[in-house]
């Protein structure tokens, strides 16, 4: 008998239960020689989703737009933003199409979504696709999160199509597979409250409590509850961003995930030297998304989501802002806390020191030593390597050695503390001029040895090997990236 093929696991597609304004129903563009380059095995097998479908000639003809008929029905979601603190109305996937949900052995739902498979109607003139190295540094970077263990959108496959993508010049274009909780934004709610009804707006936080939230669904006032539970999951994720040294680069309220994970990878980056003012994206010119304004950004973002639930707070407007300004003002409070917190396990303190950290923070700055290096060197230095390992980093080591002295005098000598400690501090991160060597090695000779080493490593950053040990240095003056870019 013939062997019969593997079956579609995506069965579902439930964002067809929200308004239909919401989205609309387009099948990706055909890839006229789609070349799978890489299946996330790691991340499938970590889901519990058996890979045999993504391997196979029916998974790649149906992600790459040639199978013709979909199991259900590929849509682009609509969406607003504000961009820069510019209001834009409509905006929606101009170069995405959600494929629609898979469902994991424990019962959890994921999207799976296609980014640069073509135009949309939300393309606003685009062609609507992704050039192959906007897909790696998208891929490279969401493994890096998940390797750090924050929460994120998951790359599970990437393929080129065979055409070409021009963006000053051409490229070879590419598609991401990539998975998430939801693709809902704080943009999605943006939408529905500037172009459609109350109603509208209810249905989706409705939808969005059932689906995400379901802890809510029986509070009485589920609407601030939600509210809440978004800023909580928002204070969280920024401040884990921080405590690695990431800055997203483009925390547009479209970016922003009302499920509290990582998603839409531009011009992110992690820094090298710290720097508090650090910005990579070659359009923040003004440093609105540096890596400490990330917490107020956040915040406004989440006023911004906060707004468009007004009318379901309270029927008297200035209640309703009272109410929501009520919950709002937890952020503060929240990402310190979860910032703090961090910072005590990075320096291994027996108990959280904002002033110890504040002035440590300042000597780093001051001596542009090496995030990454320095918390890993420390780490070292506290599991009993010598002081020398650290002093060697600074260039005024009377200042350092008052600083060193009084960091002992702080730190935790408790082995489990210490093991926090090193689950704080990666070995190895994402570094910008390794991802550019591991872009220009693919497209200039179409090696992917290190794409495919990076990943390798990156699953787990606590830990290296000998041979990798290249991975950890900083640039060198040559090396360095300054600039990021979207890749659209």
């Amino acid at each position: 008998m013939p062997e019969t093929s593997p079956a579609n696991p995506i069965l579902h597609q439930h964002y067809l239960d929200l308004p239909e304004a919401m989205f609309a129903k387009q099948q990706p563009a055909r890839s006229p020689a789609a070349e799978m380059l890489a299946i996330n095995d790691r991340l499938l097998q970590t889901m519990g989703i058996d890979s045999t479908w993504f391997h196979s000639n029916d998974g790649l003809n149906m992600l790459s737009g040639n199978a013709g008929d979909y199991p259900v029905e590929p849509i682009a979601m609509a969406y607003s933003g504000h961009q820069f603190g510019h209001w834009s109305g409509t905006l929606g996937d101009g170069r995405a199409h959600m494929l629609g949900q898979i469902t994991t052995p424990n019962g959890r739902s994921l999207d799976l979504q296609l980014k640069g498979s073509g135009r949309t109607q939300f393309s606003r003139g685009g062609d609507g696709r992704a050039t192959l190295g906007s897909v790696i540094r998208e891929y490279l970077v969401s493994e890096a999160m998940a390797g750090l263990g924050i929460a994120t959108t998951g790359s599970i496959a990437m393929f080129t199509t065979g055409d070409r993508v021009f963006r000053e010049q051409a490229f070879p274009g590419a598609v991401l597979l990539r998975s998430a909780s939801s693709h809902l934004r704080v943009g999605s709610f943006q939408y529905a409250a500037a172009n459609l009804e109350q109603q509208d707006v209810q249905a989706l936080a409705d939808f969005v409590i059932a689906r995400y939230f379901p802890e809510l669904t029986d509070s009485p006032d589920q609407y601030l509850a939600l509210i809440s539970a978004v800023t909580e999951r928002q204070a969280s994720l920024i401040a884990q961003w921080m405590l690695v040294g990431f800055i997203h680069g483009v925390m547009n309220t479209d970016n922003m995930s009302i499920v509290g994970e990582t998603i839409d990878f531009g011009p992110c980056a992690f820094m090298d030297e710290f720097n508090p003012a650090k910005v990579f994206s070659s359009i923040d010119h003004n440093g609105r998304y540096a890596w400490n304004q990330q917490p107020t950004i956040g915040h406004w973002n989440l006023a911004r989501f906060a707004e468009t639930l007004l009318p379901l707070l309270h029927p008297d407007p200035e209640k309703a802002v009272s109410l929501a300004e009520e919950r709002l003002n937890s952020f503060g409070s929240l990402f310190q806390q979860a910032f703090q917190s961090g910072m005590q396990r990075k320096f291994g303190l027996t108990r959280a020191n904002a002033d110890f950290v504040n002035h440590s923070l300042t000597l780093m700055s001051d001596s542009s030593l090496d995030f990454t290096v320095f918390f890993d060197q420390l780490t070292q230095v506290a599991c009993g390597e010598s002081d020398s390992l650290l002093l060697e980093m600074f260039d005024d080591l009377n200042k350092v050695k008052d600083w060193l002295q009084q960091w002992h005098a702080l730190k935790s000598v408790n082995s489990v503390e210490l093991e926090s400690m090193r689950l704080a501090n990666p070995a190895v991160i994402a570094r910008n001029h390794r991802v550019e060597e591991a872009i220009s090695s693919a497209l200039d000779d179409h090696d992917f040895a290190p794409f495919q080493r990076l990943c390798r490593v990156l699953a787990n950053p606590y830990e290296i090997d000998e041979a990798d040990r290249d991975l950890q240095a900083p640039p060198l003056p040559e090396q360095r990236v300054t600039q990021t870019f979207c890749g659209t």
